[in-house]
């Protein structure tokens, strides 16, 4: 079917930080964050698989919906704790650098108010997201057809649909992208793919061999997205082509909470193995439907600095045992 693009058959997954990057290996992972004081501090810790106790969870297509709820937990872990050891929140907390709302709260209000304040605005924000993300686009297109149409393109809601929220999805990362702290996560982010593709190209971890790497890899979350909401988009336009009437807008609510609950978990399966061949394998078919999450990853990704990419590489070699032994032996 095509040629492997790596020679080193390990796999190592990744995320970018605050300040650092975390790997996850086959045996474990670990996160390398630099402090304050430019150091590298790196911690392991075992990332449990329940389809380790589970075997039947690891089947195809059923493996895709549990890796993404595991990447997911362990993601967000690392990311609260790469802010504790980058040291970033003790300097937050000097009042001098706060700002006058954050005196504020802080003069007026107990740390377990502010802790209950936050967690509620989360919760709002999170749900305005949900609503602008999963239904916006679906009246949207239905006030568009009827008003603007006359129902012209009724049986090609979903694929309107899935076009919005691309468009949505891509103008959510380009704004964010502009903020200074997001900046530095894209460049860590950076680091992580380049200094994973020279793990995989089997070449010595140094700075100078990941700096020659590429920064845009098919196994990354962007592209995952973006092959979910095509695979999404396909599905969708399948079943009401078939099903005209999930289409009636009686039946609009329903429909759009079915193509999250029961689509969706579908169309993450079938994304995580397009996903994993297009990591493994490198021909005309991966190229094409892994082109637009590469193209995307041009705003998620930044060429990283040198001290961006040690901080990466510390990361790889906590979690792949031997890689110090294997780059002097290779540099003799």
């Amino acid at each position: 079917m095509g040629k492997e693009s790596t020679s080193n058959k390990i796999s190592i997954g990744g995320q970018a930080l605050i300040e650092g990057v975390m790997m996850n290996g086959p045996d474990g992972a670990a996160l390398s964050v630099r402090h304050t004081d430019g150091s590298i501090i790196t911690e392991e810790f075992a990332a449990k698989h329940i389809k380790d106790k589970f075997k039947f969870l690891g089947f195809p297509f059923i493996r895709g919906i549990v890796n993404f709820i595991e990447s997911m937990l362990i993601g967000y872990k690392s990311l609260m704790r790469s802010a504790e050891l980058s040291g970033q929140l003790d300097a937050e907390e000097d009042t001098e650098k706060m700002s006058k709302l954050d005196k504020w709260l802080n003069a007026h209000l107990s740390p377990k108010v502010v802790t209950a304040i936050t967690g509620i605005f989360s919760v709002v924000v999170a749900a305005v997201c949900f609503l602008l993300f999963f239904y916006a686009p679906t009246y949207l297109v239905d006030i568009v057809d009827s008003k603007l149409l006359g129902g012209a393109i009724a049986d090609f809601h979903p694929f309107c649909e899935g076009i919005i929220k691309m468009v949505i999805i891509i103008l959510y990362m380009v704004a964010v992208s502009q903020m200074k702290d997001i900046k530095r996560v894209f460049m860590y982010h950076g680091a992580e793919h380049k200094s994973i593709f020279c793990f995989e190209k089997g070449l010595p971890l140094t700075v100078e061999n990941v700096r020659t790497c590429k920064r845009f890899h098919p196994r990354c979350g962007t592209s995952f997205i973006f092959i979910v909401l095509i695979t999404n988009v396909i599905i969708s336009s399948v079943t009401v082509l078939i099903f005209p009437v999930l289409n009636s807008p009686d039946l609009r609510i329903i429909w759009t909470l079915v193509k999250i609950l029961g689509i969706l978990p579908v169309v993450t399966g079938i994304s995580y193995e397009l996903i994993r061949y297009a990591g493994k394998h490198d021909n005309i078919i991966t190229k094409i439907f892994s082109a637009p999450g590469l193209w995307m990853q041009r705003i998620t990704t930044k060429e990283p600095t040198d001290d961006m990419i040690e901080v990466a590489i510390a990361s790889i070699k906590a979690v792949v045992p031997g890689t110090d032994k294997e780059a002097s032996q290779e540099n003799e």
